[in-house]
């Protein structure tokens, strides 16, 4: 994954209210990422809260409706747009489908999710249900690279949050999206600084040693700064 300096094209992939999306842009205005830019954001369903916040940014925000469609055939349909935007990486951000084997393979090792639980637990749908109903006493975000093994692949950041006995769902998923908005960023800074090795289906962070280590601990810090 050996890549020099450029500035990087993101497509976004949302299905609602974009949240992680809007992290994300905000990180990029305020230069803690330095060499990226989101040329598009895409929509499976129609007049969400992602798709006007893309606008109020002056991002293109495409609905493209999937109805009548094979899962091949819509994206089908969306690597179409990502190729017109020359798009360097996709990034899942609450995308509610689950991508084509077709999709995977044109984007390899070029595509993010970030996943609420510390994969490799609780995989899938409701994932901080599935936390609270395994009586587990942590829980957290995952951001990894997607393969076509469903949130599998190699994990490139985590952040770590306490569950406590009078969570539910809605309370565990409120806590572990404060540490969302602040992993998604730094995995895609660490992308598109060429500070990732993808090396036996792990993660490696080269200049490990600059981070803060505390960053993961719970609730990671709020701001982003340079050193």
């Amino acid at each position: 994954m050996q890549r020099g300096w450029k500035l990087y094209r993101l497509g976004v992939l949302i299905s609602g209210r974009g949240s992680n999306f809007k992290s994300i842009e905000e990180h990029i205005k305020c230069g803690y990422i330095k060499n990226a830019k989101i040329v598009v954001v895409i929509s499976n369903k129609e007049d969400v809260k992602g798709l006007a916040i893309a606008k109020e940014n002056n991002i293109d925000a495409l609905f493209v409706d999937p109805k009548g469609l094979t899962r091949e055939d819509y994206d089908k349909n969306i690597i179409e747009i990502l190729n017109r935007y020359s798009v360097d990486f996709v990034i899942l951000a609450g995308f509610m489908r689950v991508l084509s084997d077709h999709f995977i393979d044109s984007f390899k090792n070029r595509i993010l999710n970030i996943h609420p639980a510390l994969l490799p637990s609780f995989k899938g749908l409701h994932a901080q249900k599935q936390a609270i109903e395994a009586g587990v006493k942590f829980s957290g975000a995952t951001v990894h690279f997607v393969t076509k093994d469903l949130d599998s692949g190699p994990i490139i950041a985590q952040s770590v949050v306490p569950v406590f006995d009078g969570d539910d769902e809605d309370t565990l998923s409120d806590r572990i999206l404060k540490t969302e908005h602040k992993i998604y960023p730094l995995a895609i800074k660490l992308l598109c600084d060429n500070r990732l090795e993808l090396e036996n289906n792990r993660v490696k962070i080269k200049d490990y040693e600059t981070m803060d280590e505390n960053f993961y601990i719970i609730n990671p810090k709020e701001d982003f700064k340079e050193d």
